[in-house]
């Protein structure tokens, strides 16, 4: 399969930023919020203590305590953004802990208090697979008939062995049960992945790309699996019984994983950072810039791209490429 025109860039991929020039013309920014939501798998409701590489503090306005007003997070960083001429419209993204998790009119409540700020064009609504009922789906759809939105789901793994490890709180038929009730109706989704996690093969890996490249899915987020002080994970990091990837390894395998991807999947992100005060490793991590660059280089090396070897499910179909039929 030939890089795809419609990307309109000089990348290997599709990356985000390209994907919203091609749809709005202009760059569009996300402005991450904290709502003061919790998890199932923290709360007690299906387990306790998080997902273990989780840093139970949550954003760093959770400690300064109490939380700003959605709408008050919203304009403090708009107004950064804007001073400095870097964007004019904005997706409100509520990012911290399981953002669906909450009786409906709180979660409509919320919803609307974002999208009466100025200059947000919609929503991106970061969740779990197992806190998306019916009812909720149905709510945020109706964002979508007049707005942006996305509805991000965490899945980290395909494989039900290492979501126990984690202490997910949930199977791969769950994760795929919500795509399949969620997709649609102007609704974009996205699937978060780590790559690295313990007890993963690379193969294990791959295994996880091929199956959320065969759903349709609109986007997805790639994460480094990072060691933090005082999660679980990271206590095992530290006391030596958990080996993270190099470097070199996580280029090579993110590259891997975007051959196999759909072409009209938005790459929304190739790694991650921590908290800078309770990051442990890996050290390569800390600097994103220096990661993207590598999977860049190395896609060119292997002159290869995004979709050069995916191949379509006869099962299921997608936009390519994603799209939305808003435009605003």
């Amino acid at each position: 399969m030939p890089k795809p025109a419609f990307w309109n860039n000089n990348k290997r991929y599709y990356d985000l930023k390209s994907y919203w020039v091609n749809l709005f013309g202009y760059p569009v920014y996300k402005l991450t919020i904290d709502a003061g939501f919790t998890c199932p798998n923290r709360d007690g409701s299906i387990a306790r203590g998080g997902c273990t590489y989780c840093d139970s503090r949550g954003s760093a306005l959770r400690r300064e305590s109490p939380l700003p007003p959605v709408g008050e997070q919203l304009r403090r960083q708009k107004d950064r953004y804007q001073q400095r001429g870097q964007a004019k419209k904005f997706l409100a993204y509520f990012q911290t802990f399981t953002n669906t998790y909450a009786p409906l009119e709180h979660l409509r409540k919320l919803y609307d208090e974002a999208l009466q700020v100025e200059d947000i064009i919609g929503l991106a609504i970061g969740t779990r697979p197992d806190c998306v009922p019916d009812e909720t789906i149905s709510l945020i759809r109706t964002y979508a008939q007049s707005r942006h939105v996305w509805l991000e789901l965490g899945l980290q793994s395909i494989h039900d062995q290492t979501l126990r490890e984690i202490n997910r709180g949930h199977d791969a038929a769950t994760f795929r049960d919500a795509v399949s009730r969620a997709a649609g109706s102007g609704l974009l989704l996205c699937v978060h992945i780590i790559v690295g996690l313990p007890g993963e093969t690379k193969d294990m890996i791959l295994e996880t790309a091929r199956a959320v490249a065969s759903l349709p899915l609109d986007g997805i987020k790639i994460h480094s699996l990072l060691a933090l002080q005082g999660t679980p994970l990271g206590n095992r990091y530290q006391r030596g019984e958990l080996n993270l990837m190099t470097k070199d390894e996580y280029v090579d395998t993110v590259c891997d994983i975007l051959e196999l991807l759909p072409p009209g999947m938005v790459i929304q992100r190739l790694t991650a950072d921590g908290y800078r005060d309770i990051f442990l490793g890996p050290a390569w991590a800390a600097n994103k810039l220096a990661v993207i660059n590598a999977i860049d280089s190395e896609m060119e090396r292997r002159d290869s791209w995004q979709g050069k070897y995916f191949t379509q499910s006869p099962t299921h179909s997608r936009r390519e490429p994603a799209d939305s039929s808003v435009r605003l």
